[in-house]
């Protein structure tokens, strides 16, 4: 999956070295969603709001959660292992400890 970005959105590693405080504002202040960071003319790596990243990495670590359960599943069709818990016994054993539920 390719991500689109703006012209504004797209800052050379020098440019970003002589002014980091103000791109970080922007990005804070949800004046650019997201910053890409150019060096030889790739997009090599991307400035997210804290809020957007911890988000994202709660979904990649559902997936990956969901990922293991239907391994799990495959190899336990019927559920009749000892030790095997649903998805929704798992969700609120996650809430139980205070983690998000996806």
């Amino acid at each position: 999956m390719r991500i689109a970005y703006t012209q504004d959105e797209l800052v050379g590693t020098t440019e970003l070295a002589k002014s980091f405080g103000g791109f970080i504002d922007k990005v804070v202040d949800k004046t650019l969603e997201k910053i890409a960071i150019v060096r030889h003319n790739k997009p090599e790596a991307v400035i997210l709001p804290i809020a957007e990243y911890e988000r994202m990495k709660e979904i990649s670590d559902l997936v990956e959660d969901m990922e293991i359960a239907a391994m799990i599943a495959e190899r336990d069709p019927d559920g009749t292992r000892k030790g095997t818990i649903s998805l929704d016994e798992y969700r609120a054993t996650r809430a139980a400890r205070g983690k998000k539920v996806v």
